[in-house]
């Protein structure tokens, strides 16, 4: 049987912190990468500690989001990096995606799809007419004509998609606990599994507080 998979968000500009949530989240019951965004990536020594990581898998979410060239300029930087994921926009467009792809040779490409903290509202008031299930249906028809290798999008909208895409999906929106923050389309991590997702993504569920509880946790409701 495969192992689950999840990607622990390490969301912090501090590099300890990092390496606690490494350290701490180690098993061999699921498989475990490692999910660093804008935030660390950005942060003073962040760069240099992600490419100091060997025999991770690392998911480098910085939603690039441009056009052609500068996407294509922007991955090839990053190229020093031992990095198996990295996100762009899929509203980027075609031109972009294709260029993305061609380029990108052993990263994996993941196409961002509609934003977990938006819902139906706040997509009226950006100016879209499409509903997010509508909306989420067309951007991933545009991952699977540029080929790339994977999309991201909410648990609601996985089984929908995944009729036609048959790449991988990576999940975020995942909730454990019942606590309040920015994300509107959540999912449980056993729910996510089953719509067909093949990568989770978990953030402050098990970063926030004692990690190695919180992961054991987690490995309970996937054993259930």
């Amino acid at each position: 049987m495969n192992k689950k998979k999840i990607f622990i968000a390490i969301d912090t500009n501090k590099v300890s912190k990092a390496k606690k949530i490494i350290r701490d989240t180690q098993t061999k019951k699921i498989k475990v990468g490692y999910k660093f965004g804008l935030e660390f990536f950005y942060s003073k020594e962040g760069r240099n500690f992600i490419s100091s990581l060997k025999n991770q898998t690392i998911f480098l979410d910085l939603k690039l989001n441009d056009i052609p060239n500068t996407v294509v300029s922007a991955l090839k930087s990053l190229k020093n990096l031992k990095i198996s994921y990295l996100t762009v926009h899929l509203s980027s467009g075609l031109s972009a995606l294709k260029a993305l792809k061609k380029e990108s040779k052993n990263i994996k490409i993941a196409g961002v799809t509609t934003l977990t903290s938006l819902n139906n509202k706040d997509l009226k008031e950006i100016g879209y007419n499409k509903k997010v299930n509508e909306l989420v249906k067309h951007q991933v028809k545009l991952a699977k004509k540029s080929k790339l290798d994977a999309i991201v999008c909410s648990g609601h909208e996985i089984k929908q998609v995944r009729s036609f895409f048959k790449k991988e999906i990576i999940t975020p929106g995942i909730k454990i606990q019942n606590t309040q923050n920015d994300q509107k389309r959540v999912m449980k991590p056993e729910d996510a599994f089953t719509a067909g997702s093949d990568w989770l993504v978990i953030g402050r569920s098990i970063t926030k507080g004692n990690i190695k509880k919180n992961i054991q946790n987690l490995l309970e409701i996937l054993e259930d």
